[in-house]
């Protein structure tokens, strides 16, 4: 009997209602009370798209980019730098890739703290978005069809013929909540942890964030369009270090590091409020991304997978002092989200003051924006072309 009521509507129907502007969108944290209140059969009938969002440090990002062959005579580049930061240029004439993570090779700071480092790729990507010029250097070896053997000029994003950003590996779906076990102060790409675990850093935005809403992801895959950093962007399959049988809570949320995606962007529509480079004391450079998804509310398992809430989420702590290193990190404990946000958890009979890497108001304001450009039937849908394995 139960079946009788059940709740099953397609994309096309979805994308309808959007094109009509008669699709009910709510972001991920409204969702949760409509689900509390109305249980997921109702909310399944209700709404129709759930936005979620994520704004964090997401070291495996980079842009793929093209110079162009406009001042002859024509070159393939070997070796290139922009704003001093080295890129691979290995792809052929001028195509070069620029990692995020990559510093520059004169860094001021590393001079005088070896190993800190204020300006790399990241921070050229946003100084692109925000229309900034770069300098651009290349050398090659010459050929009778590229005979040119240096570059050197200023370049603005409006100058590069093609500038994608191209991420192997954004949106983890949960990660580490780090402490320091040691009797000293260490610096990893979760901050600063100071000893005797007198700090827990953890990255994520929760109950909003886009993998915690489909923990199965199966509404996400290839093709799935999505925002990035201010603009549409589109899901090109797992990222790296997937993994597709994490184990799992009651709800379904994975209790260790779990999916990834693989992300593509245009640069060019994208906006420096959601790209933003930084850099991480005592252990370099990295580039915070805006990631929105949404999440179509196809059934009534949808419904309640984007019914999540902070409380449900199994956060692992791990000893980045001792056991890190060493490639074999012990989950301390599991603790719930929620406590996370509390701003403090306890560990070992002690409590510990925890500090977010991630921006919740930021990541909210994505699953905002996300939801007014549904709203305004300005973004549709897209199904998946090739499911991520995730189960």
């Amino acid at each position: 009997m139960g079946n009788s009521h059940a709740v099953n509507k397609t994309l096309k129907e979805i994308n309808d209602k959007i094109r009509k502007g008669k699709a009910v969108v709510l972001n991920a944290e409204e969702m949760i009370e409509v689900v509390r209140r109305k249980g997921k059969e109702e909310a399944a009938k209700e709404v129709d798209v759930v936005t979620t969002g994520t704004f964090s440090p997401m070291c495996s990002s980079g842009l793929l980019f093209n110079i162009g062959q406009k001042t002859p005579p024509t070159m393939k580049t070997s070796n290139v730098w922009l704003n001093g930061v080295p890129c691979y240029g290995g792809l052929a004439a001028v195509d070069s890739y620029l990692g995020a993570t990559e510093p520059t090779e004169d860094d001021p700071l590393n001079k005088v703290y070896p190993g800190q480092f204020k300006y790399g790729g990241g921070h050229v990507i946003e100084d692109l978005v925000r229309g900034k010029a770069v300098h651009l250097k290349a050398t090659a070896y010459g050929t009778d069809c590229y005979p040119r053997r240096e570059l050197d000029k200023d370049v603005t994003l409006a100058d590069l013929p093609e500038a994608t950003l191209l991420n192997p590996r954004n949106c983890y779906q949960n990660y580490n909540c780090a402490v320091n076990l040691t009797s000293r102060l260490i610096y990893t790409y979760m901050g600063p942890l100071k000893p005797g675990a007198r700090n827990a850093n953890y990255a994520t935005a929760g109950q909003i964030s886009p993998l915690f809403n489909d923990p199965f992801l199966k509404t996400i895959g290839l093709g799935t369009r999505i925002f990035l950093g201010g603009a549409v962007g589109y899901v090109l399959g797992p990222g790296t270090q997937h993994n597709p049988k994490p184990a799992r809570n009651e709800r379904g949320i994975p209790l260790t590091g779990a999916g990834t995606l693989m992300l593509r962007g245009d640069l060019k529509k994208m906006n420096a409020r959601y790209v933003r480079g930084v850099s991480i004391t005592g252990y370099g450079c990295s580039l915070a991304m805006g990631v929105g998804i949404p999440i179509p509310i196809l059934n009534e398992e949808m419904a309640w997978y984007t019914g999540v809430s902070d409380a449900d989420i199994d956060m692992p702590v791990k000893d980045y002092g001792y056991d890190y290193p060493n490639g074999l990190p012990r989950i301390l404990k599991h603790v719930k989200f929620s406590e996370l946000v509390s701003g403090e958890i306890e560990l070992n009979g002690k409590k510990v003051e925890t500090v977010p890497l991630t921006s919740y108001s930021r990541s909210l304001e994505i699953a905002n924006e996300l939801k007014k450009w549904i709203e305004e039937g300005n973004f549709q849908l897209t199904e998946p072309q090739e499911e991520i394995p995730s189960y």
